[in-house]
């Protein structure tokens, strides 16, 4: 299942930043995950200092 961003984000971009694929994206007040390319790393929920990264 992958992940997804909430409302939490505060739109640092750490998890842009810690994505080996890139598929990580600035949206609209926060970042936004790929669902269709995401491989279920966990590294952006790692990197993510708000918690703010869960799996569907």
């Amino acid at each position: 299942m992958a992940y997804f961003i909430t409302d939490a984000c505060v739109a640092c971009g750490s998890c842009a930043d810690a994505c080996p694929l890139g598929i990580i994206s600035e949206g609209d007040g926060k970042y936004v995950i790929d669902a269709e390319q995401c491989v279920e790393c966990g590294s952006c929920a790692a990197q993510c200092p708000m918690e703010a990264i869960e799996q569907q």
